[in-house]
């Protein structure tokens, strides 16, 4: 035989040489669970080995994570039920916990960057990421306002990147008008352009306790068995001037990023959501999996799909693993 493939994976070294796909802490982007309050530091259960932070212990947690090569982290509110209402009004108030969070991180490490969640669920008594009216009805039209007001007071406490995650029509191109007319033109925007109603949100639906009071997300959020929908969610947040577009969830739609790469010249990222990591970590604890090598399988199998950059519980973990050859599990 003049051709033996297994030549290229004799060692280690060589193995390295014909490695097609690599992946760098830099691509990560890290979910944090925030609350108002001090000395808190409160495990998901459903999701182990994350937490609700509040800023006093949450600041260490981030410089521990930047010494390992992580720089960018996403924000999500644990918002008191007596703080919320139809209109999500204290998603730009003034005294909003989540805001003076992002200022402090900001002031704290000027060097990092900071995502934000754009939608009304976290906020909203109904539970839903749009206004919803009297006719349990979800209005398109009425929630583009309130998605740009929360941007803006986002962008203003020093968000470098927005990400609307709520699947309105027309949110980005709301969004980035109010953001420009307020000199905001620099912060990003990272629509979340195809974000399927999966059954793999769980466990972020309890970390925030924003799960919807009554029906479901199926009117707004995308169908799993779509693919060419989301080319046409994608062409939509394209021209209305998405910097970076996400397909949510990561694993079951691997091909609907890869669909996206092939498709847009910018960048494409994927979250690995709550349920995907639940998942894994479960049959870690089992004993079924080994975390040190199902985890960063997990993640680069993301990466070869043509994510260019990937929101995940594991990105610490996956940092510790690229430093020291290992995670404590």
């Amino acid at each position: 035989m003049l051709i033996r493939p297994r030549r290229n994976r004799k060692s280690a070294v060589i193995r390295a040489f014909a490695e097609e796909t690599q992946l760098g802490a830099e691509r990560l982007i890290y979910p944090l669970f925030v609350v108002d309050g001090k000395n808190i530091q409160t495990e998901v259960q459903s999701l182990p080995g994350n937490y609700r932070w509040s800023i006093d212990l949450l600041i260490p947690e981030v410089e521990k994570c930047m010494s390992l090569g992580i720089h960018s982290f996403v924000l999500f509110p644990a918002v008191n039920e007596s703080l919320k209402d139809k209109w999500a009004s204290y998603s730009f108030a003034e005294d909003n916990f989540y805001l003076d969070i992002l200022r402090k991180l900001k002031k704290e490490f000027p060097e990092i960057c900071l995502m934000t969640d754009v939608a009304m669920d976290p906020y909203n008594s109904d539970g839903h990421d749009g206004y919803v009216n009297e006719k349990g009805e979800i209005e398109n039209d009425k929630t583009l306002p309130i998605l740009s007001k929360m941007a803006v007071a986002q962008a203003q406490a020093g968000a470098d990147i927005i990400g609307p995650s709520d699947m309105m029509d027309g949110r980005v191109a709301a969004i980035r008008k109010a953001l420009d007319e307020k000199d905001f033109q620099q912060v990003s925007i990272m629509s979340y352009t195809a974000k399927y109603a999966s059954a793999f949100y769980g466990p972020f639906r309890d970390a925030l306790d924003s799960a919807p009071k009554s029906g479901d997300k199926k009117t707004y959020q995308m169908n799993p068995a779509n693919a060419m929908e989301a080319l046409r969610e994608a062409k939509l947040d394209y021209e209305e001037g998405a910097d970076i577009m996400m397909v949510k969830p990561a694993l079951p739609y691997l091909d609907i990023i890869a669909l996206l790469k092939n498709n847009f010249d910018i960048p494409i990222a994927a979250y690995n959501v709550s349920g995907e990591c639940a998942m894994l970590t479960a049959a870690c604890q089992k004993g079924w999996l080994d975390f040190n090598k199902a985890m960063p399988e997990m993640l680069v199998s993301i990466r070869r799909a043509g994510a260019d950059v990937i929101l995940t519980y594991f990105a610490k973990s996956y940092a510790e693993w690229m430093k020291y050859g290992k995670t404590n599990f």
